[in-house]
């Protein structure tokens, strides 16, 4: 009988070593004015940067209409935005800049939401098409290709029109 080998542990210990893909998005409260909005993502790279973590990719902040209020404290009361200034950055780091990353996220005041998650350091985001569609306004008038300039059409007598139309609906 063969003998079962047990797989490798890895010591919890080492886990500072092991390098992963991480993406955290965030969602910056829209009070914050624009100009600050780089130094609120410069604090995250900060963090990121301290234990030595190195940027992959990073999608800029901008304005973003929230699909429904979501609430912030702003000192003892209670604020609710329906808009905020949306990004993300992709980064490899060591497991440990997660929890710290999450707990910073968690008390800066000036950040509504955030999440944090591993990936893959490919580009995984699917590419929109942009849809091939023409407008039509209503006092535009549709062109046949046909020319109606060379039929002639003879007068038809509400007779005619009546029998064509019973036709039409006994069938």
């Amino acid at each position: 009988m063969a003998e079962a080998q047990s797989p490798e542990i890895v010591d919890s210990s080492d886990n500072e070593a092991i390098l992963r893909i991480y993406e955290v998005g965030y969602l910056v409260i829209p009070t914050v004015a624009e100009e600050n909005v780089e130094k609120v993502v410069g604090e995250i790279r900060g963090i990121i940067e301290k234990v030595g973590g190195s940027f992959i990719a990073e999608g800029a902040p901008t304005l973003t209409r929230l699909s429904y209020e979501m609430e912030a404290r702003e000192g003892d009361k209670r604020v609710y935005h329906d808009r905020g200034y949306f990004g993300w950055l992709k980064f490899e780091a060591p497991t440990a800049v997660v929890p710290m990353l999450n707990d910073a996220l968690k008390v800066n005041a000036s950040i509504l939401r955030h999440i944090i998650f591993q990936t893959v350091r490919e580009e995984t985001r699917a590419r929109m098409k942009a849809p091939t569609l023409r407008e039509v306004k209503r006092t535009d008038t549709i062109k046949t290709t046909a020319r109606r300039d060379d039929e002639v059409s003879a007068p038809i007598s509400e007779v005619d029109l009546d029998k064509a139309l019973q036709d039409i609906t006994t069938d």
